[in-house]
C-alpha cells in the first residue's frame, strides 16, 4: 500500500498544501517548527481517524479556522482509493472513501495502514502502563475490528462503572445497576485479553529480532504481557477468559465498593519490558530506551505484514538522533521495503535514499527526487517544481529536468 497525493487545507499550520510521495523513500527535510510532524499526523490519522498528538479534534484545525480538510490518492489491495477528512468546530467529522461516507476510523485502516515513531515514543518504555496499553489499542484497532469495538465498549461500560462506584455513597440506588455493566465489561474484556495477548506474542518475537539486529547483537529485549491476575493463560479461549474475569470481578466486588473504584479488568494491562534481563523502563539509557521503542514499532510493521499481507506505511519523525552509528545503520536499512516518510533537519544524513520534500512556513519548497549537496536547481517540465538534478536533461526518480534556474 501507498498514499502517492496528499492535500491538505486549514490543518495545523498548513493553510493549503498539495504534496506526491515516490512508492519508496520520502525524506522530509526542513527546520524546526515547520510542520514536518505536522504532515506525518496528517497520514496517521487518514490512516485511522485518530491523532497521536492532538486530545480533541479542533486541535488539528488551523488557528483562528472554523474547519479544515485531510484528502489522499491511495493505492492498496490492488486498486486506487480516495480518503477524505473533513473537520469543523461544534460538527461532527466527515469521512469518505471513494465519496462514500462512512462512519468508522475502522473503515479508514481497511484501506491505509500507518505505523507511526516519534521522539515521544519514548515513553513507551519509561513511562508508565498507560503508554503500552495506548501501543496495543493503536496497533490492535488496525488489525482487527473486532478488537475495536471490544475496547469501544469496554470503555463505555468502564465509565458508567466508574460513576456508580463514585456516586453511589451519595445514591446508592446506583449499586443495583453494577451487575449489568460487570458483565459487559467481562464480554469485552475477553475479547481484548484474548487480542492483546496473541499480539504481545509477536511483539515478543519481532521486536527482539530487531533490538538484537539495532543493538549489534549486543542486547537482548523481552517481552511479557501482564493482565488480570486470575488469567491463568491469556492465550487460552474467549469463554475460559471470560469465566476468570467474572471471577476476579466477584473477589474484587466488596473492595471496589469500598474504594469505590474499578479495580477489575485490563484496563489496567501492561508490557513488562527488560533489557539484558534488566527493567527496562528503570535502568535502560536513552540510547536503549529508543532502541527498545522503535523494536516494537518495527515489530508492529511486522505484525501488521504478518496478518494482512500488505506492508504499512512507516512514518518515521526525528527517528536518527541519540542513535550511535550502528543503530543508525539498521534503521536506515529497514527503509528500504515499503513506502517509508522519514522527517529530518539534516538532509546530508539521508543522502540518496529516495525522495525530498522540503517544507518550509507550511509550504512545500522543493520536490527532489535527485538530491545531491552540491547540485544546481533545475525546473521540472511536469510539475514546474524546483528541484535538484546533478546535469542539465537528466531524469530524476521519472521527472525531467530541462533547463536550469538561477535562484
Amino acid at each position: 500500500m501507498r498514499i502517492d497525493a496528499l492535500a491538505l487545507r486549514n490543518f495545523r499550520n498548513y493553510d493549503a498544501l498539495n504534496v506526491t510521495f515516490a512508492p519508496d523513500c520520502n525524506v522530509i527535510v526542513g527546520e524546526n517548527a515547520q510542520g514536518k510532524t505536522n504532515l506525518l499526523e496528517a497520514i496517521v490519522y487518514l490512516s485511522s481517524a485518530r491523532s497521536p498528538r492532538a486530545r480533541a479534534e479542533k486541535e488539528l484545525i488551523s488557528f483562528g479556522k472554523s474547519e479544515c480538510s485531510i484528502k489522499a490518492n491511495a493505492f492498496a489491495r490492488n486498486r486506487d482509493f480516495l480518503l477524505e477528512i473533513a473537520l469543523a468546530a461544534g460538527r461532527r467529522r466527515k469521512i469518505l472513501i471513494n465519496k462514500v461516507p462512512v462512519k468508522k476510523g475502522s473503515d479508514l485502516s481497511d484501506v491505509l495502514g500507518a505505523v507511526y515513531f516519534c521522539p515521544e515514543d519514548l515513553l513507551l518504555i519509561r513511562d508508565g502502563a498507560a503508554a503500552r496499553r495506548k501501543f496495543m489499542d493503536d496497533a490492535l484497532c488496525q488489525l482487527r475490528a473486532r478488537y475495536a469495538q471490544a475496547l469501544s465498549d469496554y470503555h463505555r461500560a468502564y465509565e458508567h462503572k466508574t460513576r456508580i462506584l463514585r456516586d453511589s455513597e451519595e445514591y446508592p440506588s446506583l449499586l443495583d445497576t453494577l451487575p449489568e455493566f460487570d458483565l459487559r465489561m467481562a464480554q469485552s474484556g475477553a475479547v481484548i485479553i484474548y487480542y492483546r495477548a496473541r499480539f504481545c506474542e509477536r511483539l515478543k518475537e519481532y521486536a527482539g529480532i530487531a533490538h538484537r539486529e539495532c543493538s549489534g547483537g549486543r542486547e537482548e529485549l523481552g517481552v511479557e504481557y501482564q493482565t488480570v491476575s486470575t488469567i491463568s493463560d491469556p492465550l487460552a479461549p474467549i469463554e475460559t477468559i471470560y469465566d476468570q474475569l467474572r471471577a476476579h470481578q466477584a473477589s474484587h466486588a466488596a473492595a471496589e465498593r469500598a474504594s469505590r473504584m474499578c479495580l477489575s479488568g485490563p484496563h489496567k494491562d501492561d508490557i513488562a519490558v527488560t533489557i539484558g534481563g534488566v527493567n527496562a523502563r528503570q535502568f535502560s539509557s536513552q540510547g536503549q530506551t529508543r532502541t527498545a521503542a522503535l523494536a516494537f514499532k518495527l515489530a508492529e510493521r511486522e505484525i501488521y505484514r504478518e496478518i494482512t499481507s500488505r506492508t504499512p506505511l512507516l512514518l518515521l519523525d526525528d527517528v536518527l538522533s541519540e542513535l550511535d552509528g550502528t543503530r543508525q545503520d539498521f534503521v536506515l536499512n529497514q527503509i528500504r521495503t515499503g513506502q517509508v516518510l522519514i522527517t529530518c533537519c539534516e538532509p546530508e544524513k539521508l543522502t540518496g535514499l529516495g525522495q525530498t520534500v522540503q517544507i518550509h512556513g507550511g509550504q512545500v519548497m522543493q520536490d527532489v527526487s535527485c538530491f545531491a549537496p552540491e547540485a544546481d536547481f533545475y525546473l521540472c517540465t511536469q510539475c514546474d517544481r524546483f528541484s535538484f538534478a546533478l546535469e542539465l536533461g537528466r531524469e530524476a526518480g521519472g521527472l525531467a529536468y530541462s533547463r536550469k534556474i538561477e535562484i
